[in-house]
């Protein structure tokens, strides 16, 4: 798809995605902080399982439980944040930016 500036026709054209940007950031904050929430909270019913493991089995596995459950909620969190900026820029914003004129515009007809 080749996109013009409708000011000034030319095709140096960029695309900012600061919707994208902003999403996939409070998308993975906000996920990381329910993946640990959740984590925690089931470290709990891992620390009666892991009484066989003793004290040490219990300890690394509520570490490790709540690394993982940051880590995977961030993620999901980030790209469905992404993914909801994606379609902000491409229907509300004003996503694209002329590297000729400055004028900044979007793609829809």
């Amino acid at each position: 798809m080749n996109i013009t500036c409708p000011n000034c026709k030319s095709d140096h054209i960029t695309s900012k995605d600061v919707g994208r940007k902003t999403g996939g950031f409070i998308g993975a904050v906000s996920g990381a902080a329910g993946g640990v929430t959740g984590a925690l909270s089931g470290a709990e019913a891992g620390a009666a399982m892991g009484v066989v493991g003793g004290p040490i089995g219990v300890a690394l596995g509520g570490i490790a439980g709540a690394i993982f459950g940051g880590l995977l909620g961030g993620a999901a969190g980030g790209v469905a944040g992404a993914k909801l900026g994606q379609a902000v820029d491409e229907e509300v914003l004003d996503n694209f930016e002329c590297k000729d004129c400055g004028f900044c515009f979007n793609n829809r007809l």
